[in-house]
């Protein structure tokens, strides 16, 4: 009995010894938001994804102010700065885009070098949980008149937008439509037409996308964005249950902190799913604040109806 109790106690220290000697994991570990300034002093959201994969190799995902999440296959950490290098995507320059910071408390701050040789400093902070309970809803809101655009403003390019008849055109690609209104967690009904090969998006709080697209596209494309009903770069939809270019589609989206679940005419396609960060594209990256329903236009014609 007391070689048995020396053995245990043997056991016990040993145990406590080697999660003594475990070292920390290095700061930067975590999500993050981040804001860069571009050379012309405007703000630009970024995300960053970082973790400990194995025997403390530090991988992760990286979100560009425009595209898709790429992976990062190794970031380099020491006295407490974090580097990595990726291959470039939609930016111009054929260099890897080069990133450096410095992580302290719950900041991290440095500078990203786009491939171009354009440096953009930016300062981040970490990425909110956002974990809430199903609120109890409210009566829906109509947020499309059916006449005109009150209510609505548009961002970036030339609005190419009407309301007539009951439904939001937009002509050619051009300016992106934002409501006025800012939401935190909400049901979002659209009904949405495109043309063959057409290609806009529903950005949910202005940061979250929600893919639509002639889910053919999706079939033929090398780089796959999920198709219609797809959350761009992070979640694919379980099937595709889209009618095809010209037909109505009806979208429902029902968003709770991170929890998003999307229903494609009447079948659920994804379901209470975390979307880890923004989208590409996104108007700002402040994930803690409430934020506006966006209509991407700068890609092509699109109609949208029934907004609520």
């Amino acid at each position: 009995m007391v070689r048995l109790a020396f053995a245990i106690a043997v056991t016990c220290l040993l145990t406590s010894s080697l999660v003594a000697q475990e070292p920390a994991p290095p700061p930067v570990v975590g999500s993050w938001d981040l804001t860069l300034t571009a050379p012309d002093g405007r703000p630009l959201p970024s995300w960053l994804e970082v973790h400990v994969s194995g025997n403390g190799v530090l991988v992760g995902r990286f979100q560009g102010v425009v595209g898709s999440v790429r992976p990062i296959s190794r970031l380099t950490s020491a006295n407490d700065t974090v580097r990595f290098a990726i291959p470039p995507q939609w930016e111009a320059g054929s260099a890897d885009l080069q990133f450096a910071g410095v992580a302290q408390g719950n900041g991290l701050s440095g500078t990203i070098t786009d491939p171009s040789g354009t440096a953009f400093p930016f300062t981040a902070v970490r990425a909110p949980a956002l974990r809430r309970p199903t609120p109890l809803w409210a009566p829906a809101l109509r947020l499309f008149n059916g006449t005109d655009l009150k209510g609505w403003h548009t961002v970036g390019g030339t609005n190419q937008w009407s309301g007539v008849n009951g439904v939001l055109t937009n002509a050619k690609g051009g300016a992106n439509l934002v409501t006025d209104g800012v939401y935190t967690d909400f049901k979002l009904h659209v009904e949405v037409r495109y043309p063959a090969r057409g290609n806009s998006g529903v950005y949910l709080r202005g940061r979250h996308e929600v893919q639509v697209e002639d889910s053919i596209v999706t079939q033929s494309d090398a780089e796959a964005t999920g198709g219609l009903g797809a959350i761009y770069g992070f979640l694919i939809p379980n099937q595709n249950a889209s009618k095809g270019a010209g037909q109505w589609e009806a979208l429902d989206i029902t968003l709770v902190g991170r929890r998003v679940t999307v229903v494609l005419n009447g079948k659920p396609i994804i379901s209470e799913q975390e979307i880890p960060g923004p989208t590409g594209g996104a108007l700002d990256s402040k994930e803690g604040t409430p934020g506006p329903i966006m209509l991407q236009g700068d890609h092509g014609p699109v109609e949208y109806r029934n907004l609520r």
